[in-house]
């Protein structure tokens, strides 16, 4: 009986000092971490420990959804004299987006070792997971290597003004100056440059379509990459890279400009977009390019034109857009898409009739391609395993041509 009751007063004892077991300790998590989506990044945990005691205890985070680790809590061991803790806690974004752990739990035992003592703290822990180019990096590397070294040959004769000369034999009668030939009663000739340096825009669509799977990832996905990948290509050249994503208002927009730092905002500007369940405006996003872009630029359009309704609110809303910029609209290839018996495996009557609606679909296609060339846009269609690269050679084939 004697050792019973000694026993409930060390447990008595023991609960009544358990709050000691976690007393001064404090969990410092770094505000800001940037990541990529699908590879580890590391957390730089640091624990405060001020009454340096030799204890150990357990640490967990709450993670939030999309945010995985191989660990779901860490044993921390306290050596004595020790003010701190460092410790690292590895963990990997399944997907590109925001990710806030807004908590850690402490667990200890109590100092008799009778009772376990468990405390939550507030976090603030933001993790930016941007979207993983590493694949399609290699596209940047040729170009990368070239600029400041070989000249790119540009055809044209450019559209800056430089200065005035006498006419010369050749010359075009649109390139008269006809103020100055009347002032100096003999012909003049205005003289251009070709541009160095244009602005370049990406305009993303988030709208329902663009939540359509093209392999393991969404449309939308893909032309985040593309985009990122193009403004890298935009850089190298010299040109300024701008961007701009709409559904059926104005999601974001990120005036053109150059440098490192500028890219970053960029990038920071559309890592969270998310594909929304309405249909596209392209009249809000088409005014409000034409209030702000002052300069002739190139305006790149990722959006999704097979539903007949969004060609021809598309066609419509960029006529008069398409008077002062050049204008590229970017789509992926609907499956099938394709005219009819350029596929040799078809064996069955379903697959003839599969066909005949890629078919259609492809003829569709080709009649809004008629029509937004007619009012000077230009519709390309993408592979999705070339989206990137076949982006990027596009823009370098308006580079070449000067047609900016």
């Amino acid at each position: 009986m004697l050792a019973m009751a000694l026993l409930a007063v060390f447990v008595f004892i023991d609960a009544l000092v358990r709050a000691r077991s976690l007393a001064g300790l404090r969990v410092q998590l770094p505000d800001l971490i940037r990541a990529v989506e699908s590879r580890e990044v590391i957390l730089p945990i640091l624990i405060h420990n001020p009454e340096a005691q030799p204890r150990s205890l357990k640490l967990a985070l709450a993670r939030p959804e999309g945010l995985s680790s191989t660990f779901e809590e860490q044993l921390v061991r306290r050596p004595a004299g020790a003010a701190a803790v460092r410790l690292q806690w590895p963990c990997t974004a399944d997907r590109r987006g925001r990710f806030v752990v807004n908590a850690c739990y402490l667990e200890a035992s109590s100092p008799l070792g009778f009772w376990t003592v468990r405390r939550r703290d507030e976090a603030a822990l933001e993790l930016r997971a941007y979207p993983n180019l590493r694949d399609d990096a290699a596209l940047l590397a040729p170009r990368r290597g070239q600029v400041g070294i070989h000249s790119l040959r540009q055809v044209g004769r450019g559209r800056e003004f430089e200065r005035l000369r006498e006419y010369q034999a050749g010359d075009g009668a649109e390139d008269i100056h006809w103020k100055a030939t009347a002032r100096r009663g003999r012909p003049v000739t205005k003289v251009f440059q070709v541009e160095r340096t244009q602005e370049v825009y990406v305009i993303i669509d988030t709208s329902r379509l663009s939540g359509r799977s093209s392999g393991s990832q969404t449309n939308l996905d893909r032309a985040i990459k593309a985009a990122l990948l193009t403004g890298a290509s935009v850089e190298n050249h010299g040109d300024l890279f701008g961007l701009a994503a709409f559904s059926d208002q104005v999601e974001t927009f990120v005036r053109a400009r150059a440098g490192k730092t500028y890219y970053a905002a960029c990038r920071d500007a559309i890592y969270q977009l998310r594909p929304r369940p309405v249909s596209p405006d392209f009249d809000e996003i088409a005014t409000f390019l034409r209030l702000r872009l002052r300069r002739r630029s190139l305006l790149i359009f990722l959006t999704a034109l097979d539903d007949p309704l969004s060609a021809e609110n598309f066609s419509r809303a960029t006529r008069l857009l398409a008077s002062r910029h050049l204008i590229v609209a970017g789509m992926l290839r609907p499956e099938k898409a394709n005219q009819i018996f350029t596929d040799a495996n078809v064996e069955t009557s379903r697959d003839i009739y599969a066909h005949l609606a890629g078919h259609l679909a492809w003829r569709k296609l080709r009649e809004l391609e008629g029509t937004l060339a007619r009012q000077g846009v230009r519709l390309t269609l993408f592979t999705p395993d070339r989206f990137a690269s076949s982006l990027i050679g596009l823009y370098d084939e308006i580079k070449q041509r000067q047609l900016v």
